[in-house]
């Protein structure tokens, strides 16, 4: 009888490490590639319902009898109950203005965004690659807006939101809020720089996860923020790191500390980060600029872009706030922000599965009256 034995030779074990690599790789990305496959379906089948007019065709009962139909073809498949058929109808409604332009000739103008074909198989990649609770959660949410569920579906891809995440950032009403901090970066920065830099302001900035109630001040405030450096992460937006808080620079003489400095990866730069508890005034201004230029001066790389400045106040008037960034040659961005909003401690379970919503129709009775 064969006896296994060890082989310690490094090359080898290397290469069993190696490929215990590559198995992991290769599950994930068929997980990725089934995942995307059976969005397709559901979207077809979606597609299919909505142009065969089914509902009218058949009758009220459509689902439902759809629904055992297939059951009965496919024994073990849980995803055509008539709740998620309706989901998948739903589903290919938000998004048909968006995709099904590759069957049209001309161009289409979707709000201000033209679509063309190769537009519209980019938005197919995207859509078909997130998870379908994802798509579940924003058929609920933004039905009668498919730019916005485009919007959270491309930060979802782009990030890797978890369902949680992507709950929270809606709460938080992102797609009202990304890129609309008062800025100069026009002015201040290349073309294409400025409209990335632009793209990851906010306005407000959601500091609910702090959970801070009047009265409290500044430093009260920044300890939250750095005692929840996740959480502040994730609001801040992508490719954030952090450098640290109360940053220490010396200046000829004399010492600057800044609140919070931070590199941003995609714009490859610093960007400093000042947060006041009071209203806006021009003299904020004044104050992160000095810091922002001794940034580039002693911490700038070769490679790096500008320093940038993000000036998040209490409350600010807009029209003051404009006047004040025309008069700096510093790209900073002026934002407010709230406490008010909560991000919820718990969010698994709060979007009850198809299963659930399923129990509680059949829990009702003939009259509609659901028993206790």
């Amino acid at each position: 009888m064969s006896k296994s034995i060890n082989i310690l030779d490094e090359d080898y074990l290397q290469w069993v490490q190696d490929l215990c690599n590559r198995y992991r790789q290769s599950q994930i990305k068929a997980a990725v590639k089934v995942n995307k496959e059976m969005i397709r379906f559901y979207y077809e089948l979606g597609r299919d319902m909505s142009e065969k007019k089914a509902e009218v065709r058949w009758g009220s009962k459509f689902f439902a009898s759809l629904s055992r139909d297939l059951m009965t073809q496919n024994p073990g498949a849980t995803c055509f109950s008539p709740t998620n058929l309706l989901y998948m109808r739903n589903f290919y409604r938000l998004y048909s203005n968006f995709l099904e332009i590759t069957q049209q000739p001309a161009e289409q103008i979707e709000g201000e965004v033209i679509i063309t074909q190769q537009l519209a198989e980019q938005i197919r990649n995207l859509i078909f690659s997130v998870p379908w609770g994802h798509h579940m959660y924003l058929i609920d949410k933004c039905s009668d807006n498919p730019t916005e569920a485009l919007f959270y579906a491309r930060e979802t891809v782009k990030h890797g939101w978890s369902r949680s995440v992507l709950m929270n950032m809606y709460g938080t009403d992102l797609f009202e809020r990304q890129g609309k901090g008062d800025t100069n970066f026009i002015k201040t920065l290349p073309s294409q720089e400025s409209d990335l830099a632009q793209e990851i302001t906010r306005d407000p900035y959601c500091f609910g996860f702090t959970q801070l109630c009047e009265p409290y001040n500044e430093r009260v405030l920044k300890d939250a923020l750095i005692t929840n450096i996740e959480k502040f992460l994730l609001e801040l937006g992508t490719g954030f790191a952090y450098m640290g808080r109360e940053y220490r620079l010396e200046v000829g003489q004399t010492e600057q500390f800044m609140d919070m400095l931070f590199y941003n990866v995609r714009l490859r730069c610093y960007v400093v980060v000042e947060v006041k508890t009071t209203k806006f005034e021009p003299s904020h201004i004044g104050q992160l600029g000095s810091y922002m230029v001794a940034a580039d001066h002693l911490l700038r790389n070769p490679g790096d872009n500008k320093t940038i400045g993000l000036l998040i106040c209490k409350s600010k008037d807009r029209i003051e706030a404009q006047y004040a960034l025309e008069s700096s040659s510093q790209p900073i961005s002026i934002s407010e922000y709230e406490l008010e909003k909560f991000y919820p401690e718990k969010l698994e379970g709060t979007i009850p599965s198809i299963e659930e919503i399923e129990r509680k129709l059949n829990a009702k009775n003939e009259d509609g009256i659901e028993k206790i």
